[in-house]
């Protein structure tokens, strides 16, 4: 009876090693060495995400040892946050209430806990990618937020990485959790990264659309502007974020090559790189997003020039 119990014992501790941490925060020690730009890249985020998540300036510098949140990848935040914009252009819809921040507050923690986004907690708040909070500030978030618990986050955490490895690995055998919705031709009237491709809708998270492409084909811009962010983010493969005049962020995702570098100002029609093949579907494609303050919007709708 008791060795029974002792095996039922040790099943029941290696199911919680494994387990609890899958719904904690990713935790990172900072290493000699490391910065901003090192760390993002490990987990394969933007440094503006790291930089929030952990209520940092941009004249913040971090030492070893010291101890940072990686937050969960979240494209929209990522688009919201690599903005030159106020993300405060439009306000989200419903009543809010008042926040005061705490010692140890972020606006991700803030928003994680009311069950909100960053970029809908920053446009209710008119602040703009560079803010930092302090405590005693008075912040609006969603009413109906605060009588909702905060959702579990089901990410495990990552194991730092070596100098050099890449640390979150595509799993070529992984089932494709993509939602899709309906296929179509595109409309000869309307211009597209690339030629003639079927448009499929990816829907949830994503809210954006799938690009079918030929092998390595060209992705080209279809609204000037300013690229913002070059890199590989997590679950996307590699992106292009540029960011037009008016403030949209047009994101270009799973590329198989980059030939823009931050910060260059990009005209319509100019290559942005090539279309990448997908690990799930083993075809050549891209996915598509528009983002105005952090929210997607309809890419067939969104202005081109």
């Amino acid at each position: 009876m008791k060795t029974h119990f002792c095996k039922s014992l040790t099943i029941i501790t290696i199911i919680l090693l494994f387990v609890t941490p899958l719904f904690a925060d990713i935790t990172y020690k900072v290493e000699k060495g490391d910065t901003l730009y090192s760390i993002s890249r490990k987990y394969q985020i933007t440094v503006a995400e790291l930089r929030t998540a952990n209520n940092l300036s941009e004249n913040d510098v971090i030492k070893a040892g010291q101890k940072l949140i990686i937050p969960d990848a979240d494209i929209g935040t990522a688009a919201a946050l690599s903005s030159t914009k106020s993300a405060a252009s439009t306000t989200p819809a419903g009543k809010t209430v008042e926040y005061v921040v705490a010692k140890g507050d972020t606006l991700y923690g803030i928003a994680r806990k009311n069950g909100m986004s960053v970029a809908d907690l920053m446009a209710i708040n008119n602040l703009d990618s560079s803010a930092v909070i302090k405590v005693g500030q008075k912040l609006k978030v969603n009413a109906s937020s605060t009588e909702t618990e905060t959702k579990t986050t089901t990410t495990k955490p990552v194991e730092p990485a070596k100098s050099g490895e890449t640390v979150i690995k595509v799993n070529d055998k992984a089932p494709d959790t993509r939602t899709y919705g309906t296929t179509v031709s595109a409309d000869a009237n309307t211009k597209w990264p690339v030629s003639s491709p079927k448009i499929t809708q990816v829907k949830g998270k994503i809210s954006g659309v799938q690009l079918s492409a030929k092998t390595n084909e060209a992705v080209l811009c279809i609204h000037e502007g300013t690229v913002m962010y070059v890199g590989v983010y997590r679950g996307f493969g590699q992106v292009v974020f540029v960011q037009s005049k008016t403030g949209l962020i047009y994101a270009y995702t799973g590329l198989g090559s980059v030939k823009v570098r931050k910060g260059e100002y990009v005209v319509s029609g100019a290559e942005l790189g090539t279309a990448g093949l997908d690990s799930l579907s083993q075809k050549y494609q891209i996915t598509f997003m528009v983002f105005q303050n952090g929210q997607p919007i309809d890419p067939a709708k969104a202005p081109r020039n």
